[in-house]
């Protein structure tokens, strides 16, 4: 369940990293909107989750040659479920093109980092202290 909580919260952190970035970087496609970021935020992330699972499961079945771009679908996918939601974020033009691919880029890589290295050691840590306790009851 903390893996679960872990990885969540680490989820909405680089969603809301790659989205401020996107929107500071690519600022004349994409805007940003302070009253409505953090809903942008939540359902960029909820949205994420969903539809990588679905869109993979299509590609493979459907399309496999394209199954090392499903992570680009699911967050061009998820980006403009986010947009749908008014006040949050919005994307025009080249931003369509550039934003999915920075905020892919920035959520997987910090993905890998957090989940992958820092999560993984506390999870590590925590374990060994589980082990010590007991052996010492």
């Amino acid at each position: 369940m903390i893996r679960f909580l872990l990885s969540t919260l680490s989820n909405l952190v680089m969603a809301a990293i790659a989205l401020l970035l996107a929107g500071w970087w690519l600022s004349e496609w994409v805007t940003l909107h302070l009253g409505g970021f953090l809903i942008a935020v939540v359902v960029f992330t909820a949205a994420q989750a969903i539809l990588a699972p679905f869109v993979f499961n299509m590609a493979r079945k459907y399309a496999s040659a394209v199954l090392g771009g499903i992570g680009l679908v699911s967050t061009f996918l998820a980006l403009w479920v986010a947009t749908l939601f008014n006040g949050g974020v919005e994307v025009h033009g080249l931003g369509w093109v550039l934003a999915p691919l920075l905020l892919w880029i920035v959520t997987a890589l910090g993905g890998w980092i957090i989940v992958g290295v820092v999560l993984k050691r506390y999870l590590e840590k925590r374990e060994k202290q589980r082990i010590i306790e007991r052996a010492t009851r």
